[in-house]
């Protein structure tokens, strides 16, 4: 009786949770490079914010673009301004 209780005891303590993910698995996620990736992005994401971004903040200077060949990105929309709607149309 003592080793059932014991045993119940055990299943519930650690099989009593429901494991949940935060969106739904698909096959995509088993890719092995995948793996690689979630190793990558966050080094990748960090070296965007402490290194480049920094970077591109000091030759994008209006006073030193010269010194740097820095030049303005030219708008994704070529000549054209983007759609902006008018009041009465939201």
């Amino acid at each position: 009786m003592r080793r059932l209780l014991i045993g119940l005891g055990l299943a519930v303590v650690l099989g009593g949770g429901v494991a949940n993910a935060h969106d739904a698995y698909d096959d995509s996620e088993s890719h092995p490079l995948r793996l690689a990736a979630y190793v990558a992005y966050p080094v990748g994401y960090a070296l965007e914010w402490m290194v480049m971004r920094p970077i591109h903040f000091v030759v994008s200077h209006p006073q030193l673009e010269r010194v740097f060949g820095h030049v303005p990105h030219e708008s994704p929309f070529g000549g054209y301004e983007a759609y902006e709607p008018s009041d009465d149309e939201r």
